[in-house]
């Protein structure tokens, strides 16, 4: 990657804060990109602009910082409003915020499964406000930060919340399933990628060992360049374009996956 390609580009990645967003948030900002760092809190993201300052060599003036609790709705809401008003030409949104499943379902005070809630819902809802801001311009794209666990999933379009039966590493999957589902909406340019099995806050959910968040931030970070050229709705595993689950690739399986998250951010369409 080359810095020119990213030296006039603003990039929004959420999560930056730690693990492979952190990592992803270094790259940009070390190839010139201008990166918009969101964390959960705004110490969170002051603390992860302070040690990229200090780190990495990053110009103060290259970060700005956000802050939005994903189990909140209306915090995400917020944080749109604020990055369109802020920084109404927005070239790449690097959705790459997520947690494990907890042990036990556990539902925010918005009325859905935490980890749908914070892996998917509140990246679609982020998505859908950035739409304004996120540029038509070649090489503006959205890049899902997924996972290979989505292979494993089904969406439960009947108890999406998996209220019946639950189970973490099934809660888990779906959100994957269905953040991989998203970037095959035909409303953005959009991308999803595995970026391998890394050695973050999720690798209890995969193995016990993993690649360096820095590995897995490069396949992330490469495909946010222009000058990658991407194929609208693709998965990667890593650097390689591979199918995805079938159901990932289903006009039909979209077009429900887009009614359903409407309904549960409460947005009407």
């Amino acid at each position: 990657m080359s810095d020119s390609t990213l030296s006039s580009r603003t990039v929004l990645v959420t999560g930056a804060t730690s693990g492979i967003g952190y990592e992803t948030t270094r790259r940009l900002a070390e190839r010139g990109a201008t990166v918009l760092l969101h964390g959960r809190t705004a110490e969170d993201g002051r603390a992860a602009a302070d040690s990229l300052i200090a780190t990495a060599g990053v110009n103060a003036d290259q970060l700005c910082t956000f802050a939005a609790d994903f189990t909140r709705l209306d915090e995400v809401e917020t944080l749109a409003h604020k990055v369109v008003s802020e920084h109404p030409h927005l070239d790449v949104l690097v959705n790459n915020a997520a947690m494990a499943a907890p042990e036990r379902h556990t539902v925010t005070a918005d009325g859905n499964e935490i980890a749908f809630q914070v892996n998917f819902l509140a990246h679609y809802l982020l998505t859908c406000l950035l739409e304004p801001a996120l540029t038509s311009d070649p090489g503006g794209r959205v890049v899902n930060v997924s996972s290979s666990l989505h292979r494993t999933a089904s969406i439960q379009w009947s108890d999406p919340n998996r209220a019946r039966r639950y189970s973490r590493l099934a809660a888990y999957a779906q959100s994957q399933l269905a953040l991989t589902v998203f970037a095959a909406d035909p409303r953005v340019t959009a991308v999803s990628i595995h970026p391998g099995v890394c050695d973050t806050a999720l690798l209890p959910l995969y193995a016990h060992e993993g690649v360096t968040p820095a590995e897995g931030a490069e396949h992330v970070a490469r495909l946010c360049d222009p000058a990658v050229e991407i194929v609208n709705g693709a998965y990667y595993d890593r650097a390689e374009r591979v199918e995805p689950a079938p159901a990932a690739s289903e006009d039909r399986t979209v077009k429900r996956l887009n009614k359903l998250a409407d309904l549960l951010v409460g947005r009407t369409t």
